[in-house]
């Protein structure tokens, strides 16, 4: 009778444990040192991660190793790969490009660009993020990699330099493809190191632009990533949405001496659930 019962007992528990680890995977944790875990309620994601900008500690995580699908957030790697390119030659930002043929016409969000157009680097930098050009990054693509083909490899390399072992790149823009994936955790570890870059810094964190070397018009670049307006501390940096990728959301903000970096993919809830998860990073911080 006792056999029975300890048996019926452990089998309860195995009940409760899965139920357990269930829910853990649902909604993630917040494990911030000095604190214990909490679980938080209420992110939307599917993928997330939130971590220290400075240290790169992980301050919170749900399937942050599950693949993903990056959608525009893969413009964070084209203008890393851009800007380091041309440090690396000692070439200036503003330099004049040629558009491609092949940036003309891009599907998705467009600067509208036109083939021949002459535009400076840092035109094509400041259309590629704070408005999302497709046609943008195939012109950097093609000017900085030689094509898109020789681009996306360079982008595959410095991810795999980077420690992002669950991340491949198929083209410069992130339009749809099913070899085209990420993961929430390798997402920010290219976006750390993309905030290392001054430049980057500036770029991302800009309300918004004015473009002045198109030959036609001036025009306007306003920011889309609307945690540079909303959140407090605000200062970056990439937005991403396709029907077959879901909303995806690469957000920071700084506060003080401290920079949070946050990611949500697959994300109904984008911008509520990066900025919840920003919100306990900044108050266990202050709380330590």
């Amino acid at each position: 009778m006792k056999k029975g019962k300890t048996i019926f007992i452990l089998i309860v528990l195995l009940f409760v444990a899965a139920g357990f680890a269930l829910y853990m995977q649902k909604h993630g944790t917040l494990s911030v040192s000095g604190s214990k875990e909490k679980i938080q309620e209420g992110i939307s994601a599917g993928q997330a991660i939130l971590i220290d900008g400075d240290t790169g500690k992980v301050l919170y995580e749900k399937a942050a190793d599950e693949k993903a699908y990056p959608a525009s957030t893969t413009k964070i790697m084209t203008a890393l790969i851009t800007l380091e390119t041309l440090e690396r030659f000692g070439s200036p930002i503003t330099q004049m490009i040629e558009v491609p043929q092949s940036a003309e016409g891009v599907e998705g969000s467009s600067l509208y660009l036109k083939a021949g157009e002459k535009i400076s680097i840092e035109d094509l930098l400041y259309g590629l993020m704070l408005v999302s050009g497709n046609d943008a990054a195939v012109a950097l693509a093609e000017i900085i990699g030689g094509s898109q083909e020789n681009f996306v490899e360079m982008m595959n390399i410095r991810a795999a330099e980077l420690g992002c072992s669950n991340t491949n790149f198929v083209n410069p823009n992130g339009l749809f493809d099913e070899n085209h994936y990420t993961t929430a955790r390798d997402m920010a570890v290219i976006s750390r190191e993309a905030m290392k870059n001054s430049t980057f810094r500036e770029i991302v964190a800009s309300r918004q632009w004015q473009a002045t070397s198109r030959q036609s018009t001036y025009v306007t670049f306003p920011n889309k990533n609307k945690t540079v307006y909303q959140y407090e501390g605000g200062c970056g940096i990439k937005i991403g949405y396709t029907k077959s990728s879901g909303r995806t959301l690469v957000a920071a903000a700084a506060r003080g001496e401290k920079t949070m970096i946050c990611v949500v993919m697959s994300a109904p809830d984008w911008f509520n659930d990066a900025y919840k998860l920003m919100d306990q990073g900044f108050e266990e911080e202050q709380d330590k």
